[in-house]
């Protein structure tokens, strides 16, 4: 099982790298902003179910308690996602570009940076658990 919560790790940071490729491609795409984004947004609200089933595998494979935490902090990242979006957008609700929006938006892209950060981090340990010796406790 713990392979398994590896491969789904690896899987989570490859869709957070399509996500960055998503986003790139919807602000140079040439139709309104809703329609370019779609692909991203889509792929955002499969990201928190990822994250959160990745966070729920760590505690019922047992993975180390720093493991279990940092995929919470990765659903927790993912959650906030959307909420930055929606904030950004609440700054030019006029349908004007504001600096303000443009400053708390570029908060989404560091998050999804923090993102694939922890992920990495994620990962590496997972890969060590993975292959590593589970100790056994003999009963007698």
């Amino acid at each position: 099982m713990r392979k398994a919560f590896a491969g789904l790790a690896a899987l989570l940071m490859v869709v957070v790298i399509v996500q960055f490729f998503l986003a790139g491609s919807g602000a140079f795409d040439s139709a309104p902003i809703e329609e370019a984004f779609r692909p991203h947004r889509v792929l955002g609200y499969l990201t928190v179910a990822l994250a959160v089933l990745l966070t729920v595998l760590a505690a019922v494979v047992r993975m180390p308690g720093r493991v279990v935490g940092l995929s919470g902090l990765v659903a927790g990242l993912a959650v906030l996602q959307p909420v930055i979006a929606v904030i950004a957008k609440a700054f030019g609700d006029t349908g004007e570009t504001t600096t303000a929006g443009q400053l708390v938006f570029g908060l989404h892209a560091i998050n999804g940076l923090i993102m694939l950060v922890v992920l990495r981090g994620i990962l590496t340990e997972a890969r060590a658990t993975a292959v590593a010796p589970q100790a056994t406790t003999a009963v007698r």
